[in-house]
């Protein structure tokens, strides 16, 4: 027969292992195995890739490497790791012993009289005690708990990702934007010289008698419509650039003077690799914060199902103590105590299982918001991919325009100059080349701006090329079905 001094601590093992609520598994859902425009060829690891430096341009490159490291965003969600690591620390608290220490000295006296006669004496009283608790994890609910945080541990870690590819994001679009409008500013001022020739030529028609008064008001309306659009085009460039500045978190007077002088706008050449849609999962920092998001909502399952069960605390404690009266006896005495503690959690009007059910429902919810990351993952590649392979066709198709508009131009003014045409034929012809200028322009940043939504939807970019990541403990890579969508 098994005696009851062998058997107990065998349960307690027994029960040990025992952790309530459903494991973790990584989530699957049906992909297609190719976007709709792209490949079937799959990409690698794609976080370090510079993408933006296939611009060619030293100052985006310089502004991407200084941002990474200054950026405010980017350093609150690296705050959130400590916390997110304080967490752990927390959660796993609960299901350690805790030892208390404590101590204290008392001194009292009396002075004075007392039924006719002098009452004089102090007492020294010293003391202190050691507890000790210990909450046995019988139902893995701290085990279920310190697991939840690691998870959101991973997500932090993540968040950081997440915060760097947005960074990326935001400056490259901001200094295409920056290039457009000081292409504007140099198109429209490059037309308002032509226009105040034609102003000039005019005039001297009037003179000669070849032009009329109203021939002059017109090509003085032109020059003026002209130089109503600067102001609004430096507009957007001095927005635009105020916000590099605060991206990089330095003075708006610095970036400004290092754009001075104008510059061209960036163009993309070559090609980029979309690869096929499992590897969002790898590569999306913020498909890795909703999975990792389902996991910690998992755990928590198990956390609200432990309560529902019965629950053991050990603890014991001393106190010894030191009594010392000046004129009489002094003493000592030491008091213990040890034994378990057993709760059972009878009526509770429902509450623990609605929170087994808040729990589940959580979980349910998150993993449908992570298969909506997914889709919307899917989506932006797809949106990207369909632009990027159509701007080019659209920006020699403008380029074509331009020419030929200018050639018009030429034409028009020479005719006129000869007196074989009249001055609305130029007039027109200076609106249309404007136009045309204008139309390339906003082509070239939206082909710009494309290639760089379509690098931020694969997830590329966010990990500096030369550095390791910060955060050196990467969510897991989530394996989904192979299965292809009809």
């Amino acid at each position: 027969m098994v005696s009851i001094r062998t058997a107990a601590p065998a349960l307690l093992l027994i029960l040990a292992g025992c952790v309530s609520g459903p494991d973790h598994k990584p989530p699957e859902m049906p992909l297609p195995a190719k976007f709709s425009e792209g490949g079937t060829k799959m990409n690698g690891d794609v976080a370090s890739s510079q993408w933006w430096t296939a611009f060619g341009d030293s100052k985006l490159n310089a502004f991407a490497a200084q941002g990474l490291a200054q950026n405010l965003t980017i350093q609150q969600t690296l705050e959130r790791i400590n916390q997110a690591e304080a967490a752990v620390v927390t959660a796993g608290a609960g299901g350690l012993p805790s030892l208390t220490l404590s101590g204290e000295n008392t001194t009292s006296g009396q002075r004075g009289t007392s039924a006719l006669r002098s009452v004089t004496g102090t007492r020294n009283s010293t003391g202190a005690s050691a507890s000790v608790s210990w909450l046995l994890d019988l139902w893995g609910q701290y085990r279920r708990a310190q697991e939840g945080a690691n998870a959101s541990l991973d997500a932090a870690y993540s968040s950081v990702d997440a915060a760097r590819l947005t960074y990326l994001q935001d400056l490259a679009t901001s200094y295409v934007n920056a290039r457009y409008y000081q292409s504007l500013v140099a198109i429209a001022q490059e037309n308002l010289k032509s226009r105040r020739d034609t102003l000039s030529l005019t005039k001297f028609q009037l003179e000669a008698g070849a032009a009329s008064r109203l021939d002059v008001v017109q090509a003085e309306g032109l020059v003026n419509s002209t130089l109503s659009t600067i102001p609004g085009y430096e507009i957007g460039y001095r927005q635009a650039v105020h916000h590099i500045a605060t991206l990089l978190n330095v003075p708006s007077s610095t970036i400004i003077a290092q754009m001075q002088g104008g510059g061209k706008q960036p163009v993309f050449r070559g090609s980029v690799r979309s690869g096929v849609p499992a590897d969002l999962i790898r590569n999306r920092p913020d498909i890795r914060i909703a999975e990792r998001t389902l996991a910690a909502s998992t755990a928590q399952i198990g956390v609200a199902e432990a309560k529902l069960y019965p629950s053991i605390t050990l603890s014991g404690s001393i106190s010894p103590s030191y009594i010392h009266n000046s004129g009489s006896t002094s003493g000592n005495l030491t008091s213990w105590s040890f034994g378990p503690t057993l709760n059972l959690p009878i009526f509770d009007g429902g509450a623990l299982r609605a929170g087994v059910k808040n729990a589940q429902s959580s979980s349910r919810e998150n993993y449908l918001a992570w298969q909506q990351t997914v889709r919307t993952a899917i989506q932006q590649v797809e949106d990207a991919l369909s632009a990027v392979t159509r701007d080019a066709q659209t920006v020699a198709a403008l380029h074509a325009q331009v020419k030929s508009y200018q050639e018009a131009l030429q034409l028009s003014t020479a005719s006129y100059k000869d007196g074989a045409s009249s001055l609305l034929d130029v007039l027109d012809a200076q609106r249309n080349v404007t136009a045309a200028q204008q139309s390339l322009a906003q082509a070239v940043q939206s082909s710009a701006n494309n290639y760089v939504l379509l690098n931020v939807a694969i997830g590329a970019g966010y990990v500096p090329a030369s550095k390791a990541n910060v955060a050196q403990a990467p969510a897991k890579v989530v394996k989904v079905s192979a299965k292809k969508v009809n």
